[in-house]
């Protein structure tokens, strides 16, 4: 039992060293931004019923939306407003 315990905290812990080290990690991404993205692809894709984000959007689908919010964080909160569908 004490060898089934050891082999998988050695192996948890080759798998944590793996992961804390990956070289190419990726920026994160800043509240400013997040929000300033979200303001931007709230006003390209406005909701159908003002508040109701269930209702689903007037322009474009639930992955248009998803593109262009990622698409905007990529670009640190700039994104071209010519892209909007």
């Amino acid at each position: 039992m004490f060898t089934s315990l050891k082999l998988r905290c050695a192996l948890l812990g080759l798998i944590c060293i793996a992961l804390g080290s990956a070289p190419n990690r990726a920026p994160a991404v800043t509240v400013e931004v997040a929000k300033k993205c979200e303001a931007l692809t709230a006003k390209a894709y406005p909701p159908r019923v003002a508040g109701n984000p269930a209702a689903g959007s007037a322009k474009g689908t639930g992955r248009d939306r998803q593109d262009y919010f990622n698409k905007c964080l990529a670009n640190g909160g700039k994104i071209d407003d010519n892209a909007a569908k």
